[in-house]
């Protein structure tokens, strides 16, 4: 069982599974730099030089000083990450579709390049035949 289980973490799909994992982690990071820098500052002028980053439903407001005893932090919901978050997830799927739409037009062209070989149905005719004659 340990030599499958070395078989299988040293085979190709898991070290491309971990590549690609990897690479979605960058490009999230990348993504999530893009919106919060460039996308929301253009949305935020348009709605009036609002930051949605800053966002927030107050549950409970915050009490005394902070680093004094009897301290309460503020219990907010912030809806507004959330919305970044939302428009992250619409980049991310975006740019993941206009990858695959890309990569299947490449892959289509490949298939009609490629030279038509002998069906399967042939080759096994044709070692039937060779096989016969010996």
């Amino acid at each position: 069982m340990l030599k499958e289980f070395k078989e299988f973490i040293t085979g190709g799909n898991v070290i491309e599974f971990a590549v690609a994992v990897i690479m979605a982690a960058a490009i999230g990071l990348v993504v999530t730099g893009f919106v919060n820098d460039i996308v929301m500052p253009v949305v935020g002028e348009f709605t009036g030089g609002m930051d949605f980053s800053q966002m927030k439903y107050v549950l409970s407001a915050a009490t005394g000083v902070e680093g004094e005893e009897g301290y309460k932090a503020e219990n907010a919901i912030m809806y507004g990450r959330w919305i970044n978050s939302i428009i992250n997830l619409i980049i991310v799927g975006f740019v993941m579709f206009m990858m695959i739409k890309s990569y299947n037009k490449v892959k289509k062209k490949e298939e009609e390049t490629a030279p038509a070989g002998p069906s399967d149905n042939d080759l096994l005719t044709e070692i039937r035949d060779l096989l016969s004659k010996k």
